[in-house]
């Protein structure tokens, strides 16, 4: 369980500083479009795909980092209301499906999306959409991972008391 939760926090810290990086990497190609565009009167297509990518790279990676935190929305107002085995069983059923969705969508439509992806060329930066593409089955994964363990967690938790499930 140990090994678990230090993995969990390593991924965590991974995942973050790639998200800092990409939020930075905006900041200054941001500035860079800003100033190409109103100083120079030439605005930069290249940096305009530059932020959208990182921009979708950037969410995707927030949303895995936010089920590995299990800080993801969830409706729990019926949830949080329930005590004892019942709302074991419905913890693990909402990591179970979000393992299953995260499954279905984003690894195996991920994976699909980015095969077909290959050969088409992005406009300006004149790189394979597939490299665009790639990180929703990562994240997939990612989610899958957070969720099984998740689902783990709220096995070994005791709702002996109402409210919120935080690791």
């Amino acid at each position: 369980m140990e090994r678990m939760r230090s993995a969990r926090k390593m991924v965590l810290k991974v995942i973050g500083v790639c998200i800092i990086a990409l939020f930075a990497f905006m900041t200054l190609i941001g500035t860079y479009q800003i100033v190409t565009r109103y100083f120079f009167n030439r605005p930069s297509t290249v940096s305009e795909e530059l932020l959208t990518y990182s921009f979708t790279w950037m969410s995707l990676l927030a949303a895995a980092y936010v089920f590995g935190k299990r800080d993801h929305m969830r409706m729990g107002f019926l949830a949080d209301q329930i005590t004892g085995p019942a709302r074991k069983i419905i913890e693990v059923l909402i990591d179970g499906l979000s393992f299953a969705l995260a499954g279905v969508v984003m690894v195996y439509g991920g994976v699909a999306i980015t095969k077909l992806t290959t050969i088409q060329m992005t406009a300006s930066l004149g790189v394979p959409m597939a490299y665009i593409y790639v990180i929703v089955p990562v994240t997939g994964l990612l989610i899958m991972v957070f969720s099984a363990m998740n689902a783990v967690d709220m096995l070994k938790r005791d709702f002996s008391e109402k409210g919120e499930a935080k690791i």
